[in-house]
């Protein structure tokens, strides 16, 4: 069990890293910005880590079909993605 909760926490962090440089970026759109902050602080709430990353999973799918969104960031999106789909309770 503290394997996969240290696995978990893990995720998130990288999820996190991966959100900074988004949000960092300014040639990003400002509303997938906002998008990247507002995940960020839901992977920082105390909740189950499922529910974390499904609520995460839907926001940033969601903008990842963004027209305007340019493709490093749609990539990075896509590894954050993939990754939150690993995150098991």
């Amino acid at each position: 069990m503290t394997n996969e909760i240290m696995n978990n926490q893990q995720i998130f962090d990288n999820c996190n890293e991966i959100l900074s440089q988004i949000i960092n970026d300014t040639s990003v759109p400002r509303n997938i910005r906002k998008a990247a902050e507002n995940s960020t602080s839901i992977l920082a709430k105390d909740e189950e880590p499922t529910i974390k990353a499904s609520t995460v999973i839907s926001i940033l799918d969601d903008i990842s079909n963004d027209p305007n969104i340019p493709i490093h960031a749609r990539i990075l999106i896509w590894n954050i993605l993939s990754e939150l789909e690993s995150v098991k309770d």
